[in-house]
């Protein structure tokens, strides 16, 4: 009876024994796997560096670029840093001559929203929606080689008319609106065609002003009198 009491006891601590070193085990692989998920300083660095380069656009999956910057890049860089108790501030290496509007918005958006402290560096340029998302930061700074600006919209495309004439191509026109196959480059662009388009940029273009004016805190008129697209 006491030998057969003996094992049991025996038997109960060994489980219990393997019970609390499994739990020790897990706790220490949670514990790695989470710093090794959420840190990003290495203990002795307390800024944070993201570099935005190239085009900026809302996918990474376009073959006509090397180098492109999404919202989605930023978002989760952020996302990453700002559990870091380690990070104190955020440095934007900017070169990037820009891209989409509503990317290059929802990145703006993304750095302007976050508390922690940052600093955008404009490397060889930072132009049209790289300049917007430069901006976005605390503190801008430049060299004085450095493109900045370009303060503008455009939506010129390559019109092939002519040489489909020559060829002999002939362009059939079929659609449903009357302005559905506006800015088609295989034919010549109406006058009503381009008042339309030029309306929707001078909306983008004004947008673009505000935005800037905001975010470094001047007048839409200082702004606008620098909006002339160049850098």
């Amino acid at each position: 009876m006491e030998i057969s009491f003996g094992r049991e006891v025996a038997s109960v601590a060994l489980k219990a024994f393997v019970v609390v070193l499994t739990f020790t085990i897990l706790i220490i692989i949670s514990n790695f796997w989470y710093t090794e998920k959420v840190s990003v300083s290495d203990g002795i660095c307390n800024v944070a560096v993201l570099p935005i380069e190239g085009v900026i656009l809302p996918f990474v999956e376009y073959d006509d670029y090397d180098l492109v910057t999404t919202p989605t890049t930023v978002r989760t860089f952020i996302d990453r840093i700002k559990d870091d108790p380690a990070i104190k501030g955020v440095l934007y290496e900017i070169n990037s001559p820009g891209g989409a509007p509503v990317a290059s918005e929802q990145i703006s958006d993304i750095i302007g929203e976050s508390a922690i402290p940052s600093l955008s560096l404009i490397g060889d340029v930072a132009a049209s929606g790289g300049y917007l998302i430069a901006a976005s930061a605390d503190i801008v700074i430049a060299s004085g080689m450095s493109d900045v600006g370009s303060i503008g919209v455009t939506m010129s495309y390559l019109e092939n008319s002519k040489q489909n004439e020559e060829e002999g191509l002939t362009y059939v026109e079929l659609n449903s609106g009357k302005f559905k196959d506006a800015g088609n480059p295989n034919k010549p662009l109406s006058d009503e065609e381009r008042a339309l388009f030029e309306s929707d940029l001078a909306v983008v273009h004004d947008l673009f002003v505000k935005r800037v004016a905001e975010l470094r805190h001047k007048t839409i008129e200082e702004i606008s009198a620098l909006a002339d697209g160049a850098s």
